[in-house]
């Protein structure tokens, strides 16, 4: 595993294209002035050996040197030893509806884009937790197995669309059944759904899928996100219709989410427009039983800021070999292209 201990000094990289900008603003301002002063032809015999090209290969080999050192004070580490270690906590998996009824605007901007915001920003808290996440609407995906690499849960979640689902539908069901089959081998005890959807359901029995998960000891929560009112769907900006040409109006379905959550122990949650309830869900969850688990990590990590370092000490050293002005002895080969 490779990382960066400092890694805030990378930002220093941004200083880069700055110095850039002002090298071949200054080298345009010193030829301008020159000119005024001469014509080129009178200038080359005044100064033969000056050479705008030997300037600019001094510049680029201090600015790599410059980004070498900026990488050396960063600490780049490698990982070097893996340790297995014992953790206690709960394995979760979200699973998240992304069919074209999460895209309803009666929560800004629309369902789906505050179910990614609020289990994002859960996943920034999670410490002892492994998470995976489930995508489905006519059929359910793995979108991330069982990991507690929260990183990667976060990035996956960002990307979620309803563009990743070929099939169109709610299948509650199949989401239930594909993730309470993703749990590792050793959570038993602490196996728990979250479920994000609008209730919506039309492909499946997901009562009996409910209960084919109590059979494997995972608790569901679920969170029902919409109102009973309703929003119509708008794509591109265009409002779904049916076969009538009326707007289609989905409308939230707490009856059957009320039922999978009571019948696996877990509990139900409508989302507002202040929360949409993962967070209490996952307040809920750790102060139920967890399990112990065992996960490998990187304990040691090889110090490799002496690679970066080195090599700008010795572009440095290089950089400072190199004159400013024209080997009498190489110009005649025109190395620079300055010859007209």
């Amino acid at each position: 595993m490779f990382r960066f201990e400092n890694i805030d000094i990378l930002w220093l990289l941004l200083v880069v294209p700055v110095m850039v900008a002002l090298f071949e603003w200054a080298l345009r301002r010193r030829k301008k002035r020159m000119l005024a002063l001469a014509t080129a032809p009178a200038l080359r015999k005044l100064m033969p050996e000056a050479s705008s090209g030997k300037l600019r290969l001094k510049f680029w080999i201090f600015e790599i040197a410059f980004v070498c050192l900026i990488f050396a004070a960063a600490r780049p580490q490698m990982g070097s030893k893996l340790r297995e270690v014992e953790r206690e906590g709960v394995e979760i998996m979200v699973a998240i509806d992304v069919s074209n009824s999460m895209l309803a605007s009666d929560f800004s901007p629309n369902r789906l884009e505050r179910t990614k915001y609020a289990i994002g920003r859960v996943i920034e808290g999670l410490a002892e937790e492994r998470i995976g996440v489930v995508i489905f609407a006519g059929d359910a995906y793995v979108q991330l197995p069982i990991t507690s690499d929260y990183l990667t849960a976060r990035n996956f979640v960002s990307r979620i669309s309803p563009s990743q689902v070929t099939k169109q539908g709610t299948a509650i069901g199949a989401a239930i059944d594909l993730a309470s089959s993703a749990f590792s081998s050793d959570s038993e005890g602490s196996r728990v759904v979250i479920l994000v959807t609008d209730g919506e359901n039309h492909e499946d029995d997901a009562l009996a899928a409910a209960e084919r998960a109590v059979a494997k000891g995972v608790k569901i929560y679920t969170i029902g996100i919409g109102t009973p009112e309703g929003a119509p769907i708008s794509i591109d900006g265009d409002f779904i219709r049916d076969d009538k040409g009326e707007i289609v109006v989905s409308k939230l379905d707490e009856t059957t989410l009320q039922k999978i959550a009571a019948m696996t122990e877990g509990a139900y949650i409508r989302a507002t427009s202040a929360s949409v309830g993962v967070q209490e869900i996952v307040d809920m969850i750790n102060r139920t039983e967890k399990s112990k688990f065992k996960t490998e990590i990187f304990e040691e990590y090889d110090e490799k800021y002496h690679i970066p370092l080195i090599a700008a000490l010795v572009l440095l050293v290089l950089e400072c070999l190199v004159l400013p002005r024209r080997n009498r002895v190489l110009s005649r080969f025109d190395l620079f292209g300055e010859r007209k």
